[in-house]
């Protein structure tokens, strides 16, 4: 069983997408790994694992009570580059020109709220910057890491996943994360200089394709992910 605390929210009253689309990823275990989320994932009720053991390196589903699937992860790979890491001028600037300052759809957002305090959620920002990409810097703070400062696999994708989001431009249309593609290669430390970054890829429809990373400062790749996210209607959604 497990339970997603109301603290790690993306929309108000629904899990923020990186975060459970990484427990999805830490439940499969190893490599890519791609998660697909079908529903908006219910806060503070109990969920179960449900593990199909008939398909090349399994699937591993997250349940309801009544069965239904919330989301689902299976081994993955990448079809585009790594976004290149920002210069820290750049991230900088692209921090002071983060839009969700003056506009968010989901500004108590676990990764990217404005309404969050410090150590109450990641408050990562990522404004544009040349390239047609955003990007920001961030340090994750000591509330989330690990007896050694390490941040855990779904705390990692939450940070890898709204950077995608802004760089499709939450301002223009509000989105939610319909499926991620990522891999760590290192856990990000509490107190680390990090630069994350984000670009869009292609518009098809109410689909947006893009990518992002995680870098530090000294230029080292934590981790990536590619992303779709879906348009989607707020009076309508949840």
């Amino acid at each position: 069983m497990v339970t997603i605390p109301a603290r790690f929210n993306g929309p108000d009253h629904s899990g923020n997408g990186g975060y459970v689309a990484g427990l999805l990823a830490a439940e499969l275990g190893g490599g890519p790994v791609t998660s697909t989320l079908r529903t908006p994932p219910p806060l503070d009720v109990a969920l179960s694992w449900e593990h199909d053991t008939h398909h090349d390196g399994g699937i591993v589903r997250l349940l309801t009570a009544g069965g239904a699937v919330v989301g689902s992860a299976e081994p993955g790979s990448f079809v585009r580059d790594v976004p290149a890491a920002p210069t820290p001028d750049e991230a900088v600037a692209g921090l002071a020109a983060y839009p969700g300052f003056a506009h968010h759809p989901f500004d108590r957002c676990f990764t990217c709220g404005t309404a969050r305090g410090e150590g109450d959620g990641l408050r990562l920002f990522t404004g544009p910057v040349a390239g047609g990409r955003v990007a920001g810097t961030w340090t994750p703070h000591a509330a989330f890491g690990g007896t050694d400062g390490a941040l855990d696999v779904p705390t990692t994708w939450a940070a890898l996943d709204c950077p995608g989001g802004w760089a499709a431009d939450f301002t223009q249309q509000t989105m939610v994360l319909g499926r991620m593609t990522a891999e760590v290669a290192r856990p990000p430390r509490t107190g680390e200089a990090l630069l994350p970054v984000g670009e869009l890829s292609v518009r098809d429809g109410r689909k947006f394709m893009t990518s992002t990373a995680l870098w530090t400062a000294g230029g080292e790749l934590l981790g990536r992910s590619e992303q779709v996210w879906i348009e989607v209607d707020l009076g309508t959604f949840g």
